[in-house]
């Protein structure tokens, strides 16, 4: 049983899928996102969308850089986690404006005081004031606050994003095909509208990552911040404090801030390709829970998914995988390893989206192919290794 099972969570989410598989997949069963008939006007012609998603356990990570340093600053990390995470989904099918959240914020009154509050909620705001600047508006409706020590250990920030959107300008993954490119987007380095270098962690797999890279003095001082009934052999078990630092290219960063980095929204980018190259995109995927094996559930047919040029894996990732020991199969299907989205299209349209993801300061190339199968297959070549999912 891998580290990740031992700790009570699962990339996969194997259960969650059996819990809801019965459940209606909505008007496109293969679109990054459920999508139902506009039941609010009866618009044949439109579609409502509501995603739920959040920041995760990183923000126990914020918690701990917060006690150990008392940077309030990196709870609007947090905020823009939780945004992110449901943006960027939706994104995924066609969808870059005029959207709706609400924030629904957990937390242990007597550990969490009102100053962390305010930090996430006018950090929400403060994003999506910079979204605007894109053209992407969202609207914040407010949300549910609620002190529930005895549900929540630290503090849990999450959130639901709705839109109403034309059915004719939606992504459903269904002109996915064989003889496509994937283009990938790199999840790390710094954008045009990035204050400084993202890891490109994201939001998934930060429960590994907290307890293997962390060591045993965040278990003695905050056991708050882990669930005390797991064994001892899987509790922070790593050599580093959040304060350590480590060289990224010609500067030295905390381990902290690289777990910590914000999750980086593809907005801006997607934004321009939906606008501009519409037609070209045949399919859109978010590699967040499931890593870069996430595609595989969006294949609207048996195809063979071959990723032979993937982005070398940001410091971030090694620091993680030599700290766990965790094989390149695991680190794959846990994180997204150096690319976290990924457009479907015809070879001749690739570039011009290369150069949009360029203008932004965002790398981008081809990462692989979609070939014909009997089944639905990837096939990731890493190190000279071949991983067959």
């Amino acid at each position: 049983m891998s580290l990740y099972s031992q700790r009570g969570v699962s990339a996969q989410k194997e259960e969650v899928h059996k819990a809801t598989e019965k459940l209606d997949k909505g008007l496109y069963p293969f679109a990054f996102c459920k999508i139902y008939p506009d039941h609010l006007t009866g618009d044949k012609d439109w579609v409502n969308l509501m995603h739920a998603d959040g920041a995760g356990t990183k923000s126990i990570l914020a918690y701990l850089y917060w006690k150990e340093t008392g940077d309030l600053s990196v709870w609007k990390g947090i905020a823009r986690d939780a945004i992110v995470m449901n943006l960027d989904d939706l994104l995924c099918v066609g969808i870059h404006d005029n959207l709706l959240f609400s924030s629904t914020i957990d937390r242990n009154k007597r550990l969490v005081p009102g100053e962390v509050l305010e930090m996430v909620i006018n950090g929400t705001q403060e994003f999506f004031d910079e979204l605007k600047q894109f053209g992407v508006n969202i609207h914040y409706l407010g949300g549910e606050t609620a002190d529930v020590g005895d549900v929540v250990r630290t503090i849990a920030v999450n959130g639901t994003m709705a839109a109403r959107w034309p059915k004719n300008k939606l992504v459903t993954n269904e002109r996915i095909k064989a003889g496509d490119v994937i283009v990938g987007f790199a999840s790390a380095g710094q954008t045009k509208y990035e204050q400084e270098y993202n890891s490109g962690i994201a939001s998934n797999g930060l429960t590994s990552a907290r307890h293997d890279v962390l060591s045993k003095f965040y278990a003695e001082n905050f056991k708050e911040s882990y669930e005390t009934s797991l064994s001892d052999d899987v509790v922070y078990i790593g050599p580093h404090r959040l304060l350590d630092h480590i060289t990224v290219g010609h500067q030295q960063m905390e381990i902290g801030k690289l777990l910590l980095s914000p999750t980086r929204s593809y907005a801006p980018l997607l934004k321009v390709l939906l606008q501009e190259q519409f037609e070209a995109v045949h399919g859109l995927v978010h590699c967040s829970g499931g890593g870069q094996t996430k595609c595989m559930k969006y294949l609207p047919g048996d195809f063979r998914i071959v990723k032979d040029d993937l982005f070398e894996a940001p410091v971030i990732f090694n620091i993680i995988q030599k700290a766990s020991g965790s094989d390149l199969r695991e680190m794959y299907q846990v994180f997204n390893m150096g690319h976290r989205l990924e457009v479907f299209t015809e070879e001749g349209a690739a570039g011009a989206m290369i150069d949009a993801a360029k203008v932004l300061g965002i790398e981008a190339k081809i990462v692989g192919r979609v070939e014909a199968g009997k089944k639905k297959e990837l096939v990731l070549k890493v190190n000279g290794q071949e991983i067959v999912y």
